[in-house]
């Protein structure tokens, strides 16, 4: 066989491939029960390996933070594995460890979420164990203070040693300002040191129940025997005091605003690029999707192969979405040595230009269709995997066809209707919103063509001016 030969078959075997993955990535089939105290139940027996996934889902999570406590939520929800029921902290860590199972607890932008995974035989023991993280949590002033002042210390080394992990907070809390988006989810320096464990217990009190409840499992169990103790352990459970917090979409930025986090002697410049974007619900997701992918979700997008293969100004750099349930951020977000941080971020902005102007070709939409077709469907394997996009699915009010409709709607999105994605999506470069991260002496004077620049020191205990 030639070579020729040779990359006409596997060209085929990609698109067969691609093809195929169209045709097959669906949900399995579920139950899905709404208790009468408003928890919602999903349920997916599998029996290929004993072993059962959990996602339970608390709709609320940083969007509710009271004004000056932004942490709160995400504080609580590393306070739910910290002893529960009868059981400390230590003491409940050993019941998960003894069975090799594994529970754990985050706070999220719209939820808290508790995953993990148990074999089938334990399935007693996750429940009770959930069961007694949601409705019994211990809520231990020691253990919470320990927790916060790690927090704490967290962000302050990320100052030191980690400006990457602190760019997209610093990037929301300037986009969204005062808007509930612009919470940050693991909180500030000053938004954690000023939390007492008061605060926490009224937070639960008002915000955690069984009415804004998602539990979802995905294993090996009896569908029926796993109803009846999901709903003995929940169907009780009574509503939070408070009502979900509701949240508007946030306003696009017009105009260009810069944000300068100055940080003496760093080397680099750390930048961040973008403007409202679009939610979770966004109709045109499987062309956005190819969109980004070009743009700058992969190793061959644009703005890597400008930024990094040609002209070396950057190990990496990536277009990323944000997309809760009301519009959220669309950004540019990269690195480069300080000398150089004009040109890297010029080169992006033509890179966001050429997108805009130019659209993508065909061969280069079926490249990334192809990209995308493949990659899907190794998110939807496993029992933790399912349990975790059921339950996403129910809390931001999705149905199947997020999933089902999803391959063939990248199979068939044509050139013209991702060229207006693109326009709607993508900001104009005359409306964006610039933070940088960097050695503010060196690089003020040049930044501010871009526009009216508000500074901030790393120091301040604070992510927005």
């Amino acid at each position: 066989m030639t070579a020729v030969q040779k990359s006409l078959l596997a060209l085929v075997l990609v698109i067969s491939t691609a093809t195929a993955s169209a045709e097959v990535m669906s949900l399995p089939p579920f139950e899905r029960i709404r208790l009468d105290n408003g928890t919602t139940l999903l349920l997916n027996e599998k029996h290929d390996v004993p072993l059962i996934g959990l996602s339970a889902i608390l709709r609320g999570g940083a969007v509710s933070d009271p004004e000056g406590l932004h942490g709160l939520s995400g504080l609580l929800a590393r306070l739910l594995e910290k002893g529960a029921g009868d059981r400390d902290a230590a003491a409940f860590a050993e019941a998960v460890d003894s069975v090799g199972g594994r529970l754990s607890a985050s706070g999220g932008l719209e939820t808290i979420t508790i995953s993990g995974d148990f074999l089938a035989s334990d399935a007693d023991l996750m429940i009770e164990l959930l069961a007694d993280m949601l409705r019994r949590p211990a809520l231990s002033p020691a253990e919470m203070q320990k927790l916060r002042d790690r927090s704490i210390n967290f962000i302050r080394a990320a100052k030191d040693s980690n400006l990457d992990a602190l760019l997209p907070i610093y990037g929301s809390s300037m986009l969204f300002a005062d808007h509930p988006y612009g919470n940050p989810v693991s909180g500030s320096e000053e938004s954690l040191a000023a939390i007492s464990i008061t605060d926490i217990t009224s937070y639960y009190d008002n915000h955690v129940g069984g009415d804004r409840l998602v539990v979802s499992v995905s294993g090996d169990f009896d569908t029926e025997t796993m109803k009846q103790k999901l709903s003995d352990a929940f169907g009780d459970w009574s509503a939070a005091n408070a009502e979900i917090v509701a949240v508007n979409p946030a306003t696009p930025v017009t105009g260009r605003q810069v944000l300068l986090v100055d940080k003496p002697g760093a080397t680099q410049s750390y930048f961040w690029i973008g403007n409202v974007g679009v939610g979770i619900r966004y109709a045109h997701r499987a062309e956005l999707d190819i969109a980004n992918t070009v743009f700058g979700g992969r190793f061959t997008s644009m703005l890597n192969t400008e930024l990094r293969l040609k002209s070396g100004l950057t190990y990496g750099v990536r277009s990323v979405l944000s997309r809760p349930l009301e519009p959220g951020s669309v950004a540019i977000s990269s690195f480069t040595r300080t000398d150089t941080t004009v040109e890297a971020i010029d080169t992006a902005l033509g890179e966001l230009t050429k997108l805009r102007e130019t659209g993508i070709s065909s061969e280069i939409i079926d490249s990334a269709r192809n990209y995308i077709l493949g990659q899907f469907p190794t998110r939807l394997e496993t029992a933790p995997q399912l349990a975790a996009l059921f339950a996403t699915l129910e809390a931001f009010g999705l149905d199947s066809s997020y999933i089902d409709a999803y391959g063939p709607a990248i199979a068939s999105a044509e050139a013209e209707t991702i060229a207006a994605v693109i326009r709607e999506v993508y900001p104009s470069p005359d409306n964006l919103v610039f933070v940088l991260l960097g050695d503010a002496a060196l690089i003020r004077e040049a930044i501010a063509k871009y526009g009216p620049v508000t500074e901030l020191s790393i120091t301040e205990p604070r992510f927005r001016p």
